[in-house]
C-alpha cells in the first residue's frame, strides 16, 4: 500500500531542496557574471529562505506522520492476523502466535486485550498452558464456572473474566 503522507514529504523535501540549490545557482552565476551585487543575493537568499524552509518543514512533518501511520497500520495489520489465527484454527499457542507475528509474547498480549477493547475477540485465555482459545466467551459467562477448572468466574475488569482458582481470564 501506497504511503501518501511519506510520497508527499518526500517530494517536498525534494522540491525544497531543489529549490535552494537553483536559487544560490542562480545567484552566484549573476554575481559572477556581475550582473547582480553581493547585496541583492544576499537579498534573494533572505526572501527565498522563508518558502523553501516552510516547503523543506512541510515536507518533514508529512513524512514523519506519514512513517507513524505506517507503523500503525502495522500494527494493525498482526492484529488482524491474530485474530484470524485464533478463529480459524479455535485454539492458538501463545508461542506460536508471537513467532507468526515476529513479536514478543507481551505483545501479543497487547494485542489481545485491544482486539477486547475494540469488541473483535472475545474467548479465553489459558494463561499457565499458553493458550488463546476462541470459544463462545458469553456461554461460558452464563455458565458461570471456568472452562480450564470449574471454578467460579470473577469480574476482572471491561470484558475480561478472570479465574481466581487458575488466572485464566475470559474475554466477552
Amino acid at each position: 500500500m501506497l504511503n501518501v503522507g511519506k510520497v508527499l514529504g518526500g517530494l517536498f523535501m525534494g522540491v525544497a531542496g531543489l529549490g535552494a540549490l537553483l536559487v544560490v545557482g542562480w545567484g552566484a552565476a549573476n554575481l559572477a557574471e556581475g550582473t547582480m551585487q553581493l547585496s541583492g543575493f544576499i537579498f534573494l537568499l533572505i526572501l527565498s529562505t522563508p518558502l523553501l524552509a516552510g516547503l523543506g518543514g512541510t515536507g518533514l512533518f508529512l513524512y514523519l506522520r506519514g512513517q507513524s501511520e505506517a507503523a500503525q497500520m502495522a500494527q494493525v495489520a498482526k492484529q488482524r492476523q491474530l485474530l484470524n489465527m485464533i478463529e480459524t484454527q479455535g485454539e492458538v499457542r501463545i508461542s506460536e502466535a508471537a513467532l507468526a507475528l515476529d513479536v514478543p509474547r507481551e505483545v501479543v498480549q497487547q494485542y489481545v486485550y485491544d482486539l477486547v477493547g475494540k469488541g473483535l475477540f472475545s474467548g479465553y485465555i489459558n494463561w499457565d498452558e499458553g493458550v488463546l482459545y476462541a470459544r463462545q466467551a458469553r456461554l461460558l459467562r452464563d455458565q458461570g464456572t471456568c472452562p480450564n477448572c470449574g471454578g467460579q468466574l470473577e469480574l476482572a475488569g471491561k470484558g475480561v473474566i478472570q479465574c481466581p482458582y487458575c488466572g485464566t481470564e475470559i474475554f466477552l
